[in-house]
């Protein structure tokens, strides 16, 4: 599939690894990539490498045989010692992305990043190449982002500087430039559909969070949240799939309030794995502060889990206003007493949430998201 001659460019601020003479990123990205790439007879990835790490269980490889990674330094300009390496660095760092663009038929950003933001400076000065922006972040004009994202999404959709480009947002948004476009991504294929299975939520309820442990994902809120059903006499468990800087944080506060039997900590575990836990979960729970695309709510969806989330970005749009989801507000008393409510509302009532959350999610696979990245690129 794809042009025999054509190559495409990505540049990226995963994280990338090797093993076996094959790349390696983290596994959401990358099994989105394998669909991009297999478009195209070479692939260019402009991206920080650890040669020394091996892959991990949250890892996935890339499935294209002609990959080429051309690495760039990890960096930020959070302090004025990183500001002044980077100013340093950038000379070299953008010729080296320009001898990439050079090389390239089609430039592809991943978004926000600082890769991404340096390369889109450059492009510029490419203006005939095809390009297409995957905005993962939250496109939301009316929300507080960091500078550097605001302008990344400046910059792209300023048509003046970046022509011939495709800038891939979550959800739909008014007064937009032309060159911006709804998208949605996907983790299952057809094959993995199963069918609705009704559960009991008078039973122990089965809460799931999935994704890094940070704190704009609020990780320590959803504890504290099952905390709060537990003192309401709920039996409730919650599991945690994901890794980072918060994960032995939320062990400690386990330890420390009595939780570690109601709550396991997974870390990064392969997606099969985190299937079969969904298939049985009642809940997944993400209240986070920003999101684009919350995967982990449209996989947790895709299997009959009720999403339950801030009303951020697209997620209003993704619950369907609420009727296949619970919204909560980003404290204790107020999220679990909104739970609280929809619960005792009956295994009817939740069922047929359950079921219109599936159904929605069903409709956004892996085929069909391929389907729609071959008419992004057949369009001229």
């Amino acid at each position: 599939m794809g042009n025999t001659k054509k190559t495409l460019a990505i540049f990226t601020l995963v994280q990338h690894k090797k093993s076996t003479e094959a790349y390696y990123g983290y596994g959401p990205y990358v099994r989105e990539m394998n669909i991009w790439t297999q478009h195209f007879a070479k692939v260019i990835i402009v991206a920080p490498f650890r040669s020394k790490a091996q892959p991990e269980a949250i890892d996935t490889k890339y499935n294209h045989k002609h990959i080429t990674l051309v690495e760039v330094p990890s960096f930020n300009i959070k302090s004025l010692a990183s500001i002044l390496k980077l100013i340093l660095v950038m000379p070299a760092l953008l010729l080296k992305i320009a001898k990439v663009m050079k090389q390239a038929d089609h430039l592809h950003f991943r978004c926000p990043s600082n890769v991404a933001a340096l390369a889109g400076l450059m492009q510029i000065f490419f203006p005939k190449k095809p390009k297409t922006v995957k905005y993962a972040g939250n496109w939301d004009p009316k929300s507080q982002q960091p500078l550097g994202y605001r302008f990344q999404k400046w910059l792209f959709s300023t048509t003046i500087l970046t022509k011939n480009c495709k800038i891939l947002v979550y959800g739909k948004w008014f007064n937009q430039s032309k060159n911006v476009m709804p998208f949605s991504t996907a983790t299952f294929s057809n094959s993995e559909k199963v069918a609705y299975k009704p559960k009991v939520y008078t039973a122990t309820l089965k809460f799931i969070f999935l994704g890094s442990l940070v704190k704009g994902k609020r990780p320590l809120l959803a504890l504290q949240i099952i905390e709060a059903l537990k003192k309401h006499d709920k039996a409730v468990e919650l599991h945690f799939f994901g890794d980072g800087i918060l994960f032995n944080d939320l062990k400690n506060y386990t330890t420390q309030n009595a939780l570690s039997k109601a709550t396991k900590l997974h870390g990064n575990v392969a997606i099969t794995e985190i299937k079969d836990h969904l298939k049985s979960a009642h809940f997944v729970i993400l209240p986070s502060v920003s999101e684009g695309w919350p995967k982990a709510l449209a996989e947790g969806m895709f299997f009959g889990a009720i999403p339950i989330a801030t009303p951020v970005s697209c997620v209003p749009w993704m619950l369907g206003e609420g009727e296949r989801g619970i919204f909560i507000e980003p404290q204790v008393e107020s999220a679990t007493s909104t739970i609280l409510s929809e619960v005792s509302k009956g295994d009817l009532y939740l069922n047929a949430m359950a079921k219109n959350a599936q159904n929605w999610s069903q409709h956004y696979t892996l085929e069909r998201f391929e389907a729609d990245i071959n008419l992004l690129l057949e369009a001229k």
